[in-house]
């Protein structure tokens, strides 16, 4: 259909479709809202129809799309908009009509502000044919109101103003109108403005029932965190409590409505979820919302792509992106089919969603492949330091601990260490010698730093980092690092912990060390000396502490040799 109708076509005849196909071949000056003349058309198949009708146009008068129903069921999808920013108007105007008298509803004003339609005029109809009463003509139209945004970056705000004659539109300069409303969106943009560079990201978190308060705005508080890593800057958080997540869009249509307006309002390009998404769910967020849509595990996956320096980093970087992209593919129908030649080949074809599919899965078995012969090559390598007996140690811990900056202080290394989440990707294995009062030479130890843990850590890293988290499985021990500075250091130690348990192979014994404990008061260092009797408390970077925790050491290897 070269004309396409939208909304609810059920029980139009073929004539009244024909009617709204007609509307457009209607062009009105670039300059004019609407015109009288067109206004009465659209008036009169709204009648005769019996239902609301909505016409968009363009600035240069051209309609684009006409729908039967209200404005919020005829919208133009967000990512079809042609223009888009917090500080323009989206280049498109809507004429609508509504069976009912009275202003239009906030369901009607919402969507336009969804759209960033320029303008929206909207008539009540009188029921009744085109007729002439008291010398003047009262057509289909009853009455009429004109909407438009106003610049508000918290909220949605609109001015809704009554039109007494549609002759009012021959006489008002549109165009002039829209400049004058975008002025105003580009002062109050500029004046919020911050570095174009960077995603401007709006981070929204979901708490249900099962969630306390605490760990929501601890778990909110990290996805800003890595939101901040990935390269992105955080214009707005919001916040919303359900007993359960919304099995299509995750949040209530109404958030979901105030996130799409919120988005166009601060001009954020992103909207990044504080929990991970299934990809039905991602792409209804992105339909309603306009913009790129991302969750909790695709920030993590961008970090790593971003911090993966090695030629094994990036092969399970790459490995884990193409697992977390598999099911999320989408595709284009039959529009992209690719057809055979020759008699028995005729038809629809591969389509290329199935094309890229059977080339992605290719691709991560060959991955597959590669990680495995990494963890060979990194097993025989740890065969190799076991055969000359020198003890290793592991350093764990959740991401930003401190074990790079650790090891770096201990071996008088020059390792990236970082104030950044996951700054260390590739295990990087340092000797140290340390001097025993009952040994003639100091005794030597491996120490290897791993890639920190994280809550819930996605299922697609596990599998693709299997090669580097053996490292933690066949050492002699673990030192478990612990940031006593973050404030929920507690919930830390129980995810690294919980991760630890779900190993194939059980690790060694471990040590619990408490770093970065000249952040904290005194009153939260005796707090975790209570809790923790038997752990070390250092600081890496001021070196207190760390000659305590090399005697600790060599007693953690005699046990673990012992065992």
């Amino acid at each position: 259909m070269s004309n396409p109708i939208y909304g609810n076509l059920k029980g139009l005849k073929p004539s009244q479709i024909k009617q709204l196909q007609r509307l457009y071949q209607q062009r009105l000056p670039g300059d004019r809202l609407t015109t009288p003349e067109f206004a009465q058309r659209v008036a009169a198949v709204s009648t005769d129809i019996g239902q609301s009708v909505c016409v968009y146009l363009d600035r240069r008068g051209r309609v684009i799309r006409v729908g039967v129903g209200t404005i919020r069921q005829t919208q133009i999808p967000l990512n079809e908009l042609p223009r888009y920013g917090a500080a323009r108007l989206s280049g498109i105007r809507c004429l609508a009509t509504q069976l009912k008298d009275g202003e239009p509803g906030t369901s009607a004003l919402t969507s336009m502000a969804m759209q960033r339609l320029d303008a929206m005029v909207v008539m009540t109809l009188t029921g009744a044919g085109f007729r002439r009463r008291g010398g003047g003509d009262t057509g289909y139209v009853k009455n009429v109101y004109l909407a438009h945004l106003v610049p508000n970056t918290e909220a949605a705000d609109w001015a809704v103003e009554p039109i007494a004659d549609l002759d009012e539109f021959e006489n008002d300069d549109f165009i002039e109108m829209v400049e004058s409303l975008e002025a105003e969106f580009e002062r109050e943009f500029v004046a919020q403005r911050v570095d174009d560079d960077r995603d401007r990201v709006l981070l929204v978190g979901l708490k249900t029932d099962e969630v306390n308060k605490q760990q929501f705005e601890d778990d909110l508080a990290e996805a800003g965190r890595l939101v901040d890593t990935a390269g992105g800057i955080v214009l707005k958080t919001v916040r919303q409590s359900r007993s359960r997540p919304h099995p299509q869009t995750v949040f209530g249509a109404g958030k979901v409505d105030e996130l799409a307006m919120l988005t166009q309002n601060i001009g954020a390009n992103r909207i990044v979820v504080a929990r991970d998404l299934s990809p039905a769910q991602e792409r209804s967020l992105e339909t309603a919302c306009g913009v790129r849509v991302l969750d909790r595990t695709e920030v993590i996956l961008d970090i790593f792509a971003q911090r993966a320096q090695s030629g094994a980093g990036k092969l399970q970087v790459e490995l884990a992106q193409l697992e977390y992209m598999l099911p999320r593919l989408i595709g284009s129908g039959q529009a992209l089919s690719r057809q055979g030649g020759g008699i028995g080949t005729r038809g629809p074809g591969e389509t290329k969603l199935e094309t890229d599919r059977r080339t992605i899965q290719r691709r991560i078995s060959r991955l597959q492949q590669d990680v495995n012969r990494l963890q060979a090559h990194r097993s025989r390598l740890r065969q190799k330091r076991q055969n000359n007996d020198v003890p290793t140690i592991a350093l764990v811990g959740y991401t930003n601990a401190g074990k790079s900056t650790l090891l770096n202080t201990l071996s008088n290394s020059e390792i990236y260490a970082a104030d950044q989440l996951f700054a260390t990707l590739d295990p990087t294995t340092r000797r140290i010698g340390i001097v025993d009062d009952d040994a003639i030479e100091p005794r030597q130890l491996l120490l290897t730093d791993t890639v920190g843990f994280i809550r819930d850590l996605p299922p697609a890293l596990v599998d693709a980092f299997r090669a580097t988290l053996e490292e933690v499985t066949e050492a002699d021990a673990l030192l478990h690092v612990v940031d006593l500075s973050h404030p929920a250091w507690m919930a830390q130690i129980q995810s690294v912990t919980g991760i630890l348990a779900e190993m194939p192979t059980m690790p060694g014994p471990m040590l619990l060390v408490f770093n970065k404990v000249d952040r904290v008061s005194s009153k939260a260092l005796e707090r975790a000396k209570e809790e923790y009797p038997q752990a070390a408390y250092i600081s890496a970077v001021e070196g207190f502490g760390l000659e305590t925790l090399r005697q600790r050491l060599l007693k953690l290897v005699d046990y673990a040799m012992q065992r």
